[in-house]
């Protein structure tokens, strides 16, 4: 049996990562979703929100699985006996970044596999910071997140008011 580790921190969960993680889930026997608790960035969700929706968006996948985790992602993967790191590559600005850090894995845990599905064409433009600077402004992801992490998003932002501390980074509300 194929244990593979989809890792990432689902601030939030979007139809990209629902797209990779549905077609790693075809590849491998058990497909666990790692919900990292602690990155070194700034997130709307707590790791308990974000566990919670990403739940809701597999609650219908039998082969699919959603944990909390922290520290190394190796280390996890040893942890529950996992075998493959699943990846998904947007842009080709993304191959950089995953290639580095699955060379980084390998020298931690060469038994460990890291695999890179390409995402579906109608998502490359997808990413977590995207929707979060959309729904900051107000601006509708119906389209891009499952219902349930839209209307997450509009609590979210309706809470913080106009003293938002999430800033949008891009020119999408020029």
């Amino acid at each position: 049996m194929v244990r593979a580790v989809f890792p990432g921190t689902f601030d939030p969960i979007h139809y990209g990562h629902i797209d990779i993680a549905q077609r790693a889930a075809r590849l491998f026997d058990e497909l666990i979703i790692a919900v990292y608790d602690r990155p070194l960035k700034n997130l709307i969700f707590s790791p308990e929100e974000r566990l919670h929706l990403v739940r809701a968006a597999f609650n219908n996948t039998s082969n699919i699985t959603v944990m909390g985790y922290d520290g190394l992602t190796v280390d996890f993967c040893r942890k529950i006996n996992a075998q493959v790191i699943v990846r998904g590559l947007r842009v080709f600005s993304d191959f950089e970044h995953e290639f580095r850090m699955a060379l980084a894995n390998h020298h931690l845990a060469p038994d460990i596999d890291v695999i890179a599905l390409i995402t579906s064409e109608k998502h490359t433009f997808l990413s977590s910071t995207t929707v979060r600077e959309i729904a900051c402004l107000g601006g509708n992801v119906s389209d891009m997140v499952p219902p349930e992490v839209a209307e997450a998003l509009k609590r979210r932002y309706f809470e913080l008011g106009d003293e938002r501390k999430v800033t949008p980074i891009s020119s999408l509300r020029d």
